[in-house]
């Protein structure tokens, strides 16, 4: 069976729609047409806030590291976990959100039928091989009528989607650089996280993952 090349900038599954719940969708490399411009604006974002790795509430460090652009940034540390108006790092307010991402947040979830999203806030998370995300709700937005938009970029993860208890069977999801993962409606308290990233080197990004994590959460 042919292997297509999932980092070219055309992918044979360019379109496609790949359901993992009633209101939860892969769309598949629907991400792509907005780089390498979007890649761009999101060095001069983690230029202004820069990539850090947080605390957990229970005090161990997390795997990922993390930025955040938008009226609010999401801040983990040993008091909990929540949204911030200001960047604990710099003590100065999160770079507002570039126009081209509110406009890809806003569509992806048209596309998956939630047409009135209007992100506040987009968590920017970096992989580096062996980083990993686990199991886990969001559920620090107060309005839960709002779906959540995730942007892959670089290289591959496997997404896993659980179900609404955290014990729930879980969909091991391979995502590639510029799918994007919608979920809202009855799957919005979905369970979710990443396995370790594997080794790898990617054309535009490197040795690296970036999940773009748009949310509304004020």
């Amino acid at each position: 069976m042919h292997t297509p090349d999932l980092f070219a900038d055309e992918r044979p599954d360019a379109g496609l729609r790949e359901p993992l719940g009633a209101q939860a969708v892969v769309l598949r490399a629907y991400a792509l047409p907005m780089l390498p411009g979007l890649w761009h604006t999101l060095q001069q974002l983690t230029a202004a806030s820069p990539f850090r790795i947080m605390q957990t509430a229970g005090g161990r460090h997390m795997s990922a590291a993390l930025s955040s652009c938008g009226s609010l940034g999401w801040v983990s540390d040993t008091f909990g976990y929540r949204y911030a108006a200001r960047d604990p790092h710099t003590g100065q307010p999160w770079p507002a959100m570039p126009q081209e991402l509110l406009q890809l947040g806003r569509q992806a979830a048209a596309e998956a039928g939630f047409a009135a999203f209007t992100p506040d806030t987009c968590l920017i998370n970096r992989y580096l091989p062996g980083a990993r995300m686990g199991l886990h709700q969001d559920r620090h937005e107060r309005d839960f009528r709002q779906p959540i938009v995730s942007v892959s970029l670089g290289l591959p993860a496997v997404f896993q989607f659980g179900g609404l208890t955290r014990d729930a069977a879980v969909q091991r999801v391979p995502l590639f650089h510029g799918d994007v993962v919608v979920w809202g409606g009855v799957d919005r308290m979905r369970f979710h996280g990443v396995l370790p990233v594997k080794p790898g080197q990617h054309p535009l990004l490197g040795a690296q993952r970036i999940n773009l994590t748009l949310r509304q959460a004020g």
